[in-house]
């Protein structure tokens, strides 16, 4: 083994720490203007770079902005169109059509004519009086016809919302699956439920006579006059404008309708009551007119010969039409 002396090494590092001190203070500057180098450098490539990315945001807030202005000027000329084509839902030929049915407009004022003279001729021999008589015909040829024509529009409109998440979903699947959204809409003008059928099947019409996609789903509006079919016109629109994720858009409109939906029946069930209570207030009057006349007719019959009585009975049934529209008005919910 061989030994060190201590004060040899201790020479020795001592000279390699001088060394090292005296080249320290040798390339001191040198490596101060190195780091001031490295450090103006990395600045520059740091500003550099924060121009670019402040380049790169600005062309996406003007890329979003132009956007954002499409589809603003889509959305207006949607509304606008739609506001026009919901003037002309309101003739009685596009009434028809939106209640499902194919008789013509002269065909609906003969049966509602032939309907009319019926009753009035049983008024007639039954022998009420003329303004009865004025009345039965009034409310029998264009009241009751008309009451028919609407309440089966809204069946219709009801059938047609129940299956149209539905038709959302399979346009969903089908183009995640790779189908192009035309065959998405054939599909369910050709497999799918009425009245959400015939519906779909009147776009592929109006494409095969040379409208785009966007139109064709915009035309839904004439027969089924909906919000629901003007938010999926609407982004049918949008993203053949602005494109996009359409399977995405088309997801959450089916996500909206269902909540929709959710929300009505919730506030039917919540409305109800109100809507009992005022079926029992409204029939009230005429319950108990009936069983004051069944157990004393004399003291019921005074409304009906005398003229006080029947300005008694008119006077009566504005004031319980007035009340049974505000009670109307007060269970009745859009949403």
């Amino acid at each position: 083994m061989f030994g060190f002396d201590p004060i040899v090494l201790a020479i020795v590092v001592l000279a390699a720490v001088s060394a090292a001190a005296v080249a320290y203070a040798l390339l001191f500057s040198k490596i101060e203007a190195d780091k001031k180098s490295a450090s103006r450098i990395n600045r520059v490539k740091s500003a550099e770079s924060d121009r670019v990315k402040v380049k790169a945001a600005r062309d996406r807030v003007q890329e979003l902005s132009k956007r954002r202005k499409s589809v603003q000027d889509n959305l207006k000329d949607l509304e606008k169109r739609q506001h026009e084509k919901t003037k002309k839902t309101l003739s009685m030929k596009s009434r028809l059509v939106q209640a499902g049915l194919t008789i013509t407009v002269a065909k609906f004022y003969l049966i509602s004519a032939i309907f009319a003279s019926v009753l009035l001729l049983v008024a007639f021999i039954v022998g009420v009086s003329w303004m009865v008589m004025v009345g039965v015909a009034v409310v029998a040829g264009l009241g009751l016809p008309r009451w028919v024509i609407g309440f089966l529009i809204k069946r219709r409109q009801n059938k047609f919302l129940n299956e149209l998440p539905n038709a959302l979903d399979v346009i969903i699947r089908s183009i995640k699956s790779g189908l192009p959204l035309n065959d998405a809409i054939r599909l369910i003008a050709t497999e799918g439920t009425e009245p959400v059928k015939s519906e779909f099947r009147r776009v592929i019409e109006a494409q095969q006579v040379g409208l785009s996609i966007s139109d064709a789903c915009a035309r839904m509006t004439i027969h089924m006059p909906l919000q629901e079919v003007n938010f999926f016109a609407i982004v049918i629109a949008i993203q053949s404008q602005a494109g996009g994720n359409l399977s995405e858009a088309i997801g959450n409109l089916s996500k909206v309708l269902r909540d929709r939906r959710k929300m009505k029946a919730k506030v039917t069930a919540l409305s109800m009551e109100a809507k009992a209570s005022a079926y029992i207030i409204g029939a009230l009057p005429f319950v108990v007119a009936t069983l004051v006349y069944l157990t004393s007719p004399s003291y019921m019959m005074i409304l009906f010969t005398d003229p006080r009585g029947h300005f008694i009975m008119g006077f009566s049934a504005i004031w319980m039409s007035i009340g049974i529209f505000v009670m109307r008005k007060m269970v009745s919910f859009d949403i």
